[in-house]
């Protein structure tokens, strides 16, 4: 079992910056590719980005690259999302998820931080 608690979110003026955090517990955090998502009101829960176990690779959804990055610090257990040069459509609730790394099939995931980006 794995528990994610995601913090830092709030309200930012478009052009403005959030830092995200993700504190992880429970198991051996280096054993998860650790990932961002996010829901929109009224949308599907997407993809924001995603960090190997080792830290050694990083992925990023299309409308996120070059604005967000993530990284990881092992030794905290913790997962960061900086964003920066936000927009109104990216607000939206962030999840913060940990992919087990021998088996997509255990997954687990936060409750949520809200992120609210006025134009």
């Amino acid at each position: 079992q794995v528990q994610l608690v995601e913090s830092g979110g709030g309200l930012v003026q478009s052009g403005g910056s959030l830092r995200l955090s993700c504190a992880a517990s429970g198991s051996t955090f280096s054993s998860y590719n650790m990932g961002w998502f996010r829901q929109a009101p009224g949308k599907e829960r997407e993809f924001v980005a995603r960090i190997s176990w080792s830290g050694g690779a990083t992925y990023y959804a299309d409308s996120v690259k070059g604005r967000f990055t993530i990284s990881r610090d092992n030794a905290e257990n913790t997962v960061y999302l900086q964003m920066n040069s936000l927009k109104p459509e990216d607000t939206a609730v962030y999840y913060c998820n940990a992919e087990y790394r021998y088996s997509s099939l255990r997954q687990y995931w936060g409750q949520g931080t809200q992120v609210t980006v006025s134009s």
